[in-house]
């Protein structure tokens, strides 16, 4: 059993940045893809952006591609979201995910392909 939980979230105004960090603590194999997903008020969830066992691996969705940066810290088991830029179309509630099969050549997408679930955490951007 894996538990994550996500940090860093907050209140930030139109344009600033945001840091989130995702702790992974209990049966891990640090050769896993992980991912962050975020989910606005009456929304579903959606892929924000992964990184795969190896750091070069990784991939972004087209609204946060140039803005946002997912880096990982294996020693740490932690992954990271560097957020720049932000619009008040990121406010949601920010999750990280595991994807089920571990690695994978590249990172999945959709929220079926990962089973372990942080609780999130709110980042509100004020325009």
């Amino acid at each position: 059993q894996v538990q994550l939980v996500e940090s860093g979230g907050g209140l930030v105004q139109v344009g600033g940045s945001l840091g989130l960090s995702c702790v992974a603590s209990g049966t891990i194999d640090a050769q896993y893809n992980m991912a962050w997903f975020r989910q606005a008020p009456g929304k579903e969830r959606e892929f924000v952006g992964g990184i795969g066992w190896r750091e070069e691996i990784r991939g972004y969705s087209a609204s946060v591609k140039g803005r946002f940066t997912i880096s990982r810290d294996y020693a740490k088991n932690t992954v990271f979201l560097q957020m720049n830029s932000l619009k008040p179309e990121d406010t949601a509630i920010y999750y990280c995910a595991r994807d089920r099969l571990g690695f994978r050549p590249n990172v999945a997408e959709t929220t079926g392909e990962y089973d372990d679930w942080g609780q999130g955490t709110q980042v509100t951007v004020s325009s």
